[in-house]
């Protein structure tokens, strides 16, 4: 029997653990590889039996990569996604005028999407395609080339390069300010605050913005909310008081849509990064919208 060259485990295997680690469920790989559970989990099993060690840790609720199932991720992910550049290249035959751009729901709809239509003006010819998802694992899909992300400037097999930093304030509507035109940063813990459910460990909730202010506090009060526009919507219409972040709201407060209440205000503890594979090369539609970014970036930096 001939042994197979790369002495790998077989494709099939490697792409349902691939499907498995990004989703982190057997179930959802199932349903985007169209073979039931149970065909997964056999073949993750199979995999480990290869491999001699576990790649996950099985949890009531889902599955977690082990160490050895990190590292094996992150090198499929990026092969995968460069196999699948090529492909497109040859299926298409000219990727040069097409770029696909990742970002967070609220970074597309209150600062990137804005901006576009000067890209347009001056790039027709170029086509963007927005993959919008608060999922970060959604950014490791193979078609993006480009990412903004939130966070400290580290990922795995990417290169970063940080936009800007950012500033978080408490916002609310103009009669909520009025109404509670008496309240001080100590107070904050006291009133309605509007909570938002972010898959993102980075994002800073309204826990973590007290704590980093030195303000101690007990069980906070108040609404929750799956998405920062919405959260930002209920404190327009005065039902409590949203965690601003300036880069984003900095438009509603100008239009007095938002008003800044308190007056606390913290350096985020991150700051908003470019970010591309840094073992793959973009294409020339993705240096075009790249260089776009960085020149808008840079004139935001020198006027806020």
């Amino acid at each position: 029997m001939v042994r197979r060259y790369y002495d790998l485990p077989s494709l099939t295997a490697l792409a349902v653990f691939e499907a498995s680690a990004r989703h982190l469920s057997f179930k959802l790989a199932a349903s985007e590889l169209n073979v039931t559970p149970g065909a997964v989990s056999r073949q993750i099993k199979a995999i480990e039996d290869e491999l001699g060690v576990p790649l996950f840790v099985r949890l009531g609720t889902g599955v977690v990569l082990t160490s050895a199932g990190e590292d094996l991720y992150g090198v499929l992910a990026g092969s995968f996604s460069r196999v699948s550049d090529v492909v497109r290249t040859v299926k298409r035959g000219d990727r040069s005028k097409n770029v696909t751009i990742a970002c967070t729901d609220a970074f597309a709809s209150m600062w990137l999407i804005p901006r576009m239509p000067e890209f347009w003006d001056r790039h027709g010819d170029v086509t963007v395609d927005h993959l919008i998802s608060d999922n970060s694992r959604d950014f490791r899909r193979a078609e993006v080339e480009l990412r903004v992300r939130y966070g400290f400037g580290s990922w795995p097999d990417e290169r970063a390069e940080l936009l800007f930093d950012e500033v978080i304030y408490p916002v609310c509507g103009a009669e909520f300010a009025r109404e509670h035109r008496d309240a001080t940063a100590e107070s904050l813990a006291e009133l309605p605050l509007l909570h938002v459910d972010w898959v993102d460990p980075d994002w800073a909730d309204w826990d973590e913005v007290l704590g980093r202010a030195g303000l101690t506090h007990g069980p906070l009060r108040g609404r929750r909310f799956g998405k920062f526009f919405v959260a930002l919507q209920a404190a327009q219409a005065n039902q409590g008081i949203a965690v601003g972040w300036h880069r984003l709201v900095r438009p509603l407060v100008e239009e007095k849509k938002l008003v800044k209440i308190t007056d606390l205000e913290l350096e985020a503890p991150g700051g908003y990064y470019l970010t591309w594979y840094d073992n793959r090369t973009l294409s020339p539609a993705a240096e075009i919208l790249r260089e776009w970014l960085r020149e808008v970036c840079a004139k935001e930096r020198d006027t806020n």
